[in-house]
């Protein structure tokens, strides 16, 4: 007979679960007895925090659950703050760890790795949070988790005590199918749609499954379709397509002087929609709205909320719906240069490293850290992959994301080429994964924007008068850094041509590399 731990494994492999990122530890031993043989592959990061960001890049990629194990204690502290991105980004990411015995909890007897309330203090983050307490509690305990993640998507968690989790328990039965939810009544949107003369389309995140659904919908309607940063790369080069953020003025004019708003898929939140906090956004509450989360369609008024998945409510949205006639295509364009010329100079120059990135590496996934491209790219930037751009600068805004997600995104996607984009300052948070992504042998670029510290911050600081401080740790060598980590190596100057040509060269070269953009 097995024990809960070796069972708990068996279940996630059932449930499609093919790739786990953990440190293993004492805390933990009967999950990793069930690894073996299961056909689950297990990554080592060199900190959980990375084995958080490592789940979450490769679920937005995969469209699984990214799921990690970690030990009671620290082990649960180091991954909420990946927990807490997954949150505010919608990604399904399933934490499972140890804890202390069941009758030493909340005793306060200075046990290894003691909290006063693990499962408390994870609560309060976590979509969901339960404690596997006997055998019987296995199989349902799964079934709650992973209708969970089923939904919008976020973090959940599952934590077996020290002195369950050998117990013996026999094995589970096959998870049940969840049932597909039916329509919504659509009649007042059609109706709202039909007599639209000036539509417009806001597409988020939880639009970049349905790319042919939207691309169907906004060419029968004509419409203009604003991608947020978690939509880039839906309707790429088409002449609907304004890739431009609706925190810019240009935006906000093309939104305004709509007639009828289908928000798609997006939380409408700040830092997409009012990233520089100037307030004055267009009244939305006329709008029709899709989300699969009926607490989220709450959060803001709107004339017609529709729940439910985004591709099957547009597809028959779409049987519904005349040819329109609207002028999408020169309202997009007129936006799109107007955006453009908005972003300035500087993020200009930016876009136009980001858009030499994209022509020498069609269809690669771009992950980024908080720096100074990823912000320019976030404004204004048309990727080529529908869910290929992704960042932690929206959301939660975690530093040190970009390498960790980079890796999990490779593992989820080996074919394609992977970059990860960040500064001098946020790769310092996540170093010694270099060296996880030379271990797994993962096809990632590490491309470090180096202006020798926060530069987007020491910019706020200036932006208002205010002594910068504390902006200027001092960065590594990177080439030392490469040559210590094993990967190969290039410095360029921040030129479009110098980047296309250095990029040009590392997609013949297998595995990981590090190529430094030395700014200034």
């Amino acid at each position: 007979m097995t024990s809960i731990g070796e069972a708990l494994v068996a279940g996630l492999e059932k449930r499609g679960v093919s790739v786990v990122f953990g440190i293993p530890g004492v805390h933990t031993i009967e999950l990793y007895r069930g690894l073996p043989g299961s056909g689950i592959r297990h990554v080592t990061p060199r900190h959980e925090q990375a084995a958080g960001f490592m789940a979450d890049g490769y679920a937005r990629v995969s469209g699984k659950p990214g799921v990690a194990f970690v030990i009671t204690g620290p082990g649960v502290t180091n991954i909420l703050t990946p927990m807490a991105q997954a949150r505010a980004d919608s990604v399904p990411m399933l934490v499972i760890s140890g804890v202390n015995e069941a009758e030493s909890q909340g005793r306060g007897l200075g046990h290894l790795h003691e909290l006063p309330d693990q499962l408390g203090m994870v609560s309060t983050l976590a979509l969901s949070a339960a404690e596997i307490g006997a055998a019987a509690d296995l199989a349902p305990a799964l079934e709650t988790a992973f209708a969970a993640l089923e939904g919008r998507g976020g973090p959940v968690h599952l934590q077996v005590p020290l002195d369950v989790m050998p117990l013996p328990a026999e094995p589970l039965p096959d998870p049940v199918a969840p049932a597909a939810p039916p329509l919504p009544d659509l009649s007042a949107a059609v109706e709202r749609l039909k007599g639209a003369r000036r539509p417009v389309i806001l597409a988020g995140g939880g639009a970049k499954r349905a790319g042919a659904e939207l691309l169907a919908l906004a060419e029968r309607l004509d419409a203009p379709v604003v991608l947020t940063a978690n939509a880039r790369g839906l309707l790429h080069g088409h002449p609907l397509a304004v890739p431009a953020s609706p925190s810019l003025g240009a935006t906000r004019t093309l939104i305004a002087g709509a007639d009828a708003v289908l928000a798609v898929g997006t939380e409408l939140g700040p830092t997409d929609y009012d990233m520089y906090r100037r307030g004055g956004f267009p009244d939305l509450s006329q709008m029709i709205r899709i989300d699969i989360d009926a607490d989220q369609l709450a959060r803001h008024p709107a004339a017609v909320p529709l729940q439910g998945a985004a591709a099957p409510i547009l597809a028959a949205l779409l049987t519904d719906l005349p040819q329109g006639s609207a002028d999408g295509a020169a309202r997009a364009a007129q936006t799109r240069g107007a955006a453009l010329e908005e972003i300035g100079p500087e993020m200009r120059a930016q876009v136009a490293l980001l858009e030499a990135l994209r022509d020498a590496l069609p269809g690669a996934l771009v992950v980024g850290d908080s720096t100074q491209p990823v912000y320019a790219g976030n404004l204004y930037y048309d990727h080529d992959r529908p869910g290929g751009w992704f960042n932690a600068a929206t959301g939660y805004g975690a530093l040190g994301y970009g390498a960790p997600a980079a890796i999990g995104a490779a593992l989820a996607d080996p074919e394609a080429p992977v970059v990860c984009l960040t500064g001098d300052g946020g790769l310092q948070f996540s170093l010694a994964e270099l060296m996880t992504a030379r271990d797994e042998a993962v096809n990632v670029t590490f491309l470090v924007w180096n202006n020798r510290g926060y530069g987007e911050i020491a910019a706020s600081m200036e932006a208002v008068q205010a002594p910068v401080l504390g902006c200027d740790p001092t960065p590594p060598g990177f080439e030392e850094l490469a040559r210590a980590c094993g990967l190969p190596y290039q410095r360029i100057g921040p030129e479009p041509a110098a980047l296309a040509e250095a990029l040009a060269e590392t997609r013949a070269v297998a595995g990981p590399k590090l190529v430094e953009i030395a700014v200034g």
